[in-house]
């Protein structure tokens, strides 16, 4: 039995929020062909995650004990590590994550946890998992010139790469809002895309 770790980063209803749309979706369809395993969801709008203050700082860079799993900030580098999945729904803010989100992972990448440090450097000790990120954009960023300016999808695999996360799907829904697109066919399609990435995922 594998968990997944779903984590969504948005305060819009799944209703309301096309990139919850296209994730819920998704989880449902992972379900139907997954049904052992557990899903663990984690809205961090819900979970109130805030920016890190210096007395989380220097519990963070403290040294890790039984107790650390149980700490408000650690508990979640620690959930993290022991999922083998993760799904995240997270739409493009402003050519980047949702801040929140860049919260959750300044939670979850701490030296001791999800990587270390060697004498060759930093190592990630997430090997072995896998990820989707699950985006929808308003304009669209696959091609140049605007492609250059992505910095969401981009920056999320780089990171879960640097924690040894290297299995990284995308699912995007692009071209939202721009004038006379056929939205409909674009959500169709991200639907089917997602639909099929998560019977194998």
């Amino acid at each position: 039995m594998a968990k997944l770790l779903y984590i969504k980063a948005n305060p819009k209803s799944d209703q309301s929020l096309r990139t919850f749309i296209i994730s819920e979706h998704f989880i449902k369809v992972y379900k139907e062909f997954h049904p052992n395993d557990q899903i663990i969801t984690l809205d961090l709008y819900k979970e109130g995650i805030h920016f890190l203050s210096q007395e989380d700082i220097n519990d963070i860079f403290a040294p890790k004990t039984e107790a650390s799993k149980h700490h408000p900030i650690l508990k979640y580098a620690y959930q993290f590590l022991e999922a083998d999945k993760y799904v995240f729904a997270a739409p493009m803010w402003n050519l980047g994550i949702p801040a929140i989100l860049k919260a959750c992972i300044d939670y979850i990448t701490v030296s001791g946890i999800t990587f270390k440090y060697t004498e060759q450097g930093a190592v990630g000790l997430l090997r072995g998992k896998k990820a989707v990120h699950i985006m929808a954009t308003g304009g669209e960023y696959k091609t140049p010139p605007f492609s250059d300016f992505e910095m969401a999808n981009r920056y999320l695999k780089t990171i879960l790469g640097f924690m040894g996360v290297e299995d990284f799907q995308t699912i995007t829904a692009q071209r939202l809002d721009i004038v006379g697109e056929d939205v409909e066919k674009i959500m169709f399609t991200a639907l089917k895309e997602a639909e099929e990435i998560a019977k194998r995922f």
